[in-house]
């Protein structure tokens, strides 16, 4: 009988697709992401389930889309009924380990896997889960997110530098012990999320000066759908920036990019120079993805690309042939996969299906909610090859056909010959979730995470 592989699943936060060399970057440095997809699976259309850190993140870890475990926002802690990757993978036989950034809430920081080498920084660890204001009215405290920015030194550095030197103890271990017992390791990561502070070493790779601005930097709140235009207000994305703070904020997340590369090239090494490299699978992706700008968007809380479209490798034991996977993939997709490499049956009540799965599966949309601050009321997205619907409850949708329109500019949902398409994507959608219901569940379990 095979000896099932051991699993490296890495994870970072808030890196967007498109800021990686291997998705077509021109400038952002990162070798050792490319190398992962010169030797494994690169999927060209991963989506998150929630642009949002908790709700995104719960979501992997159990398989499940946000409405379906009330993952709605930021405060969510998870209930004694949630399962995760280690809680699935325990049958088979699997050491399951936490190292870095997980950022799940609550007391219980293994929610489902045997041990953890390291945990959050306190200050990203949320108690007692209460749930974001979703008023009007509201309005985050400064657009700092994008204001500070540079080269410096910053405590996520070194969280991610101390997340690495753990993470390689227990790989080092893992290898020269004769234990045979497979294991899942993760390994979570602060970078590239804001603030926009760079080591400098990595700072010094970028120009600012050189960074080219994105066609839609400018785009003017007023002429925007409504939705996005109070998305903005409320995280003061609204107020206008010079083109030399745009420049100087993009070349620092480049910076951050290129030092989380470096981090997973030190796994890969110690991977690779081992015996480990024989039987461990790698998995590379992130939590969501980050505007940098587009749309005048700093941060994510919308379904543009940018901040949906995240990065996922696959790099499975032995030498094979690099390939790029062009259809919708899902992070759902991610616990059936582990599953799969597991030696597991399917399990009938995850949305999602395994990326080692058979070729002949038929195209599947990729889904997205979202129900936290900057958004009044919930918003959707169904992602079905080159056309994108978003759903807002309360106000008219969007649809943007990505093939003739990459920067999502054009907006087709009033266009009459549209008309058939929109139908049946949002028909597709209420297969998945009706969003009138969805909305009302989340405002009542916020309500009453408030007292009220």
């Amino acid at each position: 009988m095979t000896r099932p592989p051991s699993i490296v699943v890495v994870l970072s936060d808030e890196h967007a697709a498109a800021a990686t060399g291997a998705y077509g970057h021109p400038v952002v440095r990162t070798p050792n992401l490319d190398r992962l997809a010169e030797q494994g699976l690169l999927f060209e259309n991963a989506y998150c389930t929630s642009p949002m850190c908790v709700p995104s993140r719960l979501s992997l870890l159990s398989g499940r889309y946000v409405h379906e475990i009330d993952a709605w926002d930021n405060g969510v802690v998870p209930d004694a009924s949630f399962r995760s990757w280690g809680h699935h993978l325990r049958p088979a036989g699997y050491e399951s380990v936490l190292v870095g950034r997980t950022h799940f809430n609550g007391p219980d920081r293994l929610l489902g896997f045997d041990r953890r080498l390291s945990d959050d920084l306190d200050f990203w660890v949320d108690h007692d889960g209460r749930p974001p204001a979703r008023t009007p009215g509201w309005r985050r405290g400064s657009n700092s997110h994008v204001t500070e920015c540079g080269a410096g030194e910053h405590v996520h550095t070194r969280h991610d530098v101390a997340t690495t030197d753990q993470a390689l103890d227990h790989l080092r271990q893992r290898a020269t012990d004769t234990d045979e017992t497979p294991f899942l390791l993760y390994v979570g990561y602060m970078h590239p999320h804001f603030p926009l502070v760079a080591p400098r070493e990595f700072a010094g790779w970028y120009d600012p000066a050189h960074v080219p601005l994105p066609p839609t930097w400018q785009d003017p709140p007023e002429q925007q759908h409504p939705v996005i235009a109070r998305l903005r207000y409320g995280f003061h994305n609204e107020e206008p920036l010079s083109p030399d703070q745009v420049r100087l904020a993009t070349a620092s997340y480049w910076a951050l990019v290129s030092h989380l590369d470096s981090q997973v090239g030190r796994l890969l090494a110690a991977i690779d120079g081992s015996r480990l490299r024989e039987n461990t699978v790698v998995v590379y992706t992130s939590d969501h993805g980050e505007m940098a700008g587009h749309h005048g968007i700093w941060q994510k809380q919308c379904f543009y690309e940018p901040a949906v479209r995240v990065p996922l490798l696959l790099r499975l034991p032995g030498h094979r042939a690099p390939a790029r996977v062009t259809g919708d993939v899902s992070l759902v997709d991610l616990l059936p996969t582990l599953r799969d490499l597991a030696g597991l049956p399917v399990d009938p009540e995850l949305p999602g299906r395994s990326l080692c799965g058979r070729p002949d599966l038929p195209p599947r949309p990729a889904f997205a909610e979202y129900h936290a601050q900057g958004m009044v009321d919930g918003g959707f997205m169904l992602k079905r090859g080159r056309y994108k619907y978003c759903s807002y409850v309360g106000h008219r949708p969007q649809l943007f056909d990505l093939d003739t329109d990459p920067w999502e500019r054009t907006d087709l949902a009033d266009d009459p010959a549209y008309a058939d398409l929109l139908a049946d994507l949002a028909g597709q959608m209420e297969r998945i979730v009706s969003p009138d219901v969805a909305d009302r569940r989340a405002k009542a379990d916020q309500r009453r995470r408030l007292g009220g």
